[in-house]
């Protein structure tokens, strides 16, 4: 997966992506986190890729979104899990 940091600061960050629905999955858990004031996404045109916008306070932009990728990570292994205790 490719991703361009556009703009870097402790508590700001903007990433573009090339997925719609991984920007959306990180969104949602980004606001989750209480040290995030705001996280949103972007796409100027339906042919640009979208834009991942993240401020925090307290917490470093790029580990809050280190942290989402972490429980990103843990959800889906436990869906996986869970998965394969069906058969």
């Amino acid at each position: 997966m490719e991703m361009d940091i556009l703009k870097d600061s402790k508590e700001e960050i903007e990433v573009e992506m090339e997925s719609l629905t991984l920007v959306e999955i990180l969104r949602v858990y980004l606001n989750k986190d209480s040290a995030v004031t705001f996280a949103a996404w972007k796409r100027e045109h339906p042919t640009k890729k979208p834009i991942l916008a993240v401020k925090t306070k307290g917490k470093s932009a790029k580990k809050a979104l280190s942290d989402a990728v972490d429980a990103i990570t843990k959800d889906l292994n436990k869906i996986e899990d869970d998965f394969k205790k069906l058969k």
